[in-house]
């Protein structure tokens, strides 16, 4: 899919003037390509298709007549106007001084807050041997609003076409957006979003476009490459002209710009307003909200994550601008990737948030994590940014390839297993009981684990990272939920999650009690997968004063075990990777043990393939499922599961022999 510059829908063009100056000639000689013998006092609104106008855009012709027309008209139709024509006779002086004292103030003062396009009209030139351009000059410069002058006849039929050409000219390519006629140089704002464009077009990020650059510029823009001569040429212009333009053989910042400013003095506005529009700017040069954010619809229960494609273009502007290649972005290099951005996406000093290096410099994982977030929670900022930095000049495409919609939360626990690959875990647990260091955990990865401890008051909302579930990466969000106060309740946005994880400190005889009531009124009749860390394990467990321990709260509540967690001694993360899992696999209990390392499960199956004593390897098989909750220790169930299994293979048999029988008959 192509993007296509953002135009005008249709032109609406009105002419004013004194009486007598021509307007309605003007109209009748274009229509008829004669000049009329009998002219009424106001033509009829005439409609041109876009098929016979040079930018292919309907246009609308109206008339006005001050015979026919009260005041308060001729106010609505200069407020309906895309353009203005104030026509005026060339030998008529009082027609021309009152462009100045009656024509301009009054088109002003229907446009207090925007500036509507002017185009001055000279008609009768058919009738004198002189110009009244020179004169007419300083009313243009008086008025920054008025595009340009033409002088024509509607009796010989000279410039009608032109000056309606320009007409519908100066609405879909005006000057005074893009160029000072007063500092005979262009806009601010003009050069603004022109750096921008040639930010993004300079690929090597070397500050010029080489040949190459250039051709794929005017390829995205024209859709077709310059050729050799024409690109020496251009450089020979700005070689004669402008001492900085040219450097190692390619095109500099000022003479990218000097080129526009050329253009644009020549009359040839369509090319700069082409590239602007291309780069999505409308005629206040902004950028246009639909170019911002595209629309997209999600149904409720989906999530929004970064597709193949939105993913490839975001490695590669960081590869852009890591121009140290050390996997990180530099304060200078973070700077300098979102200078065609308002603002950056996010503050540079992230690393609370996300991983970063030894320096507090943003990895690449880091980085790709912030974006994740970003287009979980907030899509339409996503889609914002990757405009900014050109995703739909590259891709050639709107941001909508960038992003994929998740399926529905419910087919996925219907199912048991989520298509996504982004998950938030909501962490909760009271003041103190070392939930803030656990979500911290997840992203520092200091030598020393304890220093963590020592950053309580720099703790983030939520901390993002990945983890690996089964050989597959998974970015996982971890949302440090505040409590305010024991008895408030929980808000419905901060229970829904992917995978809650509880968290109690072991060495606090009241930790436990919270969140096994939040469990029991958030959690247990909900489908959301549950997790209880018991944190501080490095210090003295105390009983809970709570009607259950833990463990016999989490066997009656068929969850699994408390996972012990602690940032001193052997600092571990298999409980991140196990929170991922249980998020990908929700409600498939038998999925959430095969991801350890040194899982139960692991040894198992070592054991199976080296130590063919069954008896061996099945007393433990057992032992390690009963650690995870997933067996009882009740005998009459070994009992009632012996004989559904001893059913269940009778029941085959006989199944199995009833079709050979079949197979035989036939």
């Amino acid at each position: 899919m192509v993007i296509k510059p953002i135009v005008k829908r249709n032109v609406r063009i009105l002419l004013v003037g004194d009486q007598g100056v021509g307007k309605t000639s003007l109209i009748l000689s274009l229509v008829s390509e004669e000049f009329p013998e009998n002219v009424p006092s106001k033509a009829e609104e005439i409609t041109i298709p876009a098929d016979v106008t040079p930018e292919q855009v309907p246009t609308n012709i109206v008339d006005y007549s001050s015979s026919e027309q009260s005041e308060a008209e001729l106010n609505e139709s200069i407020r309906r106007a895309s353009v203005v024509c104030i026509v005026y006779a060339v030998d008529d002086d009082e027609s021309i001084e009152r462009i100045s004292s009656y024509w301009m103030p009054l088109i002003r003062q229907n446009y207090p807050d925007t500036q509507c396009p002017v185009v001055l009209v000279g008609n009768k030139i058919d009738v004198v041997d002189y110009s009244t351009i020179d004169g007419i000059y300083e009313v243009m410069e008086e008025f920054c609003e008025i595009e340009t002058c033409i002088e024509c006849s509607a009796k010989t039929l000279k410039n009608i076409s032109e000056m309606f050409y320009y007409a519908q000219k100066a609405v879909l390519h005006p000057t005074s957006p893009i160029y000072s006629v007063e500092k005979a140089d262009l806009t601010d704002s003009c050069k603004r979003a022109l750096t921008r464009i040639f930010k993004i077009c300079d690929i090597d990020c070397d500050g010029l476009l080489n040949d190459i650059e250039l051709n794929n510029f005017q390829s995205r823009c024209f859709n077709a490459p310059l050729q050799p001569q024409v690109l020496d040429d251009v450089k020979a212009v700005l070689r004669k002209n402008l001492e900085e333009g040219v450097s190692q053989n390619s095109v500099t910042l000022k003479g990218f710009l000097y080129l526009h400013s050329l253009f644009v003095q020549r009359g040839r506005n369509e090319t700069t307003w082409t590239v602007l529009r291309r780069f999505g700017y409308n005629d206040n040069l902004n950028m246009s909200k639909d170019y911002l954010y595209p629309s997209i619809k999600v149904p409720s229960g989906c999530t929004t994550e970064l597709s193949h494609r939105g993913h490839q273009f975001l490695t590669h502007i960081f590869e852009r601008f890591d121009k140290d290649r050390d996997k990180a972005l530099s304060p200078s290099e973070f700077e300098e990737l979102f200078s065609t951005c308002p603002t950056p996406a996010w503050p540079p000093d992230v690393g609370d948030m996300v991983e970063t290096n030894e320096k507090g410099w943003i990895t690449y994982q880091g980085y790709m994590c912030e974006w994740a977030l970003m287009t979980l929670v907030d899509l339409p900022r996503t889609f914002e940014y990757l405009a900014y930095l050109g995703y739909n000049i590259y891709e050639n495409e709107s941001q909508l390839s960038a992003v994929m919609v998740t399926r529905e939360k419910k087919l996925d626990l219907a199912k048991k297993q989520s298509s996504r690959n982004v998950y938030q875990c909501h962490v909760i647990g009271p003041s103190s009981s070392g939930k803030s260091t656990f979500c911290r955990s997840f992203v520092k990865n200091y030598d020393d684990p304890a220093s963590l401890l020592t950053e309580i008051g720099s703790t983030p909302n939520c901390t993002i990272s990945t983890v690996q579930v089964y050989g597959q990466e998974k970015t996982m969000v971890l949302r440090d939920i505040n409590v305010r106060n024991v008895s408030d309740p929980l808000l419905p946005h901060e229970v829904q999650c992917d995978v809650a994880c509880l968290v109690y400190d072991i060495n606090n005889q009241k930790s436990f009690e919270y969140i096994a009531r939040i469990y029991i009124k958030y959690f247990a009749d909900s489908k959301i997968p549950v997790l209880i860390v018991a944190c501080k394990d490095d210090l003295e467990e105390v009983r809970q004063e709570y009607l259950l321990q833990p463990a016999t709260f989490c066997q009656k509540y068929k969850i699994l075990p408390p996972q012990r967690f602690s940032v001193k001694g052997q600092f571990r993360k298999d409980v991140f990777v196990k929170l991922a899992t249980m998020a990908a696999f929700p409600r498939f209990q038998a999925a959430w043990i095969l991801f350890y390392k040194r899982s139960p499960l692991r040894r198992m199956v070592h054991m199976l393939l080296l130590r063919p004593q069954p008896s061996e390897w099945l007393n433990e098989f057992c032992r390690n499922f009963r650690e995870f909750g997933v067996i009882s220790n009740d005998p009459s169930i070994w009992w009632k599961a012996g004989l559904s299994l001893a059913a269940v293979t009778a029941l085959g048999l006989l199944v199995a022999k009833v079709l050979h029988i079949s197979n035989k008959i036939r």
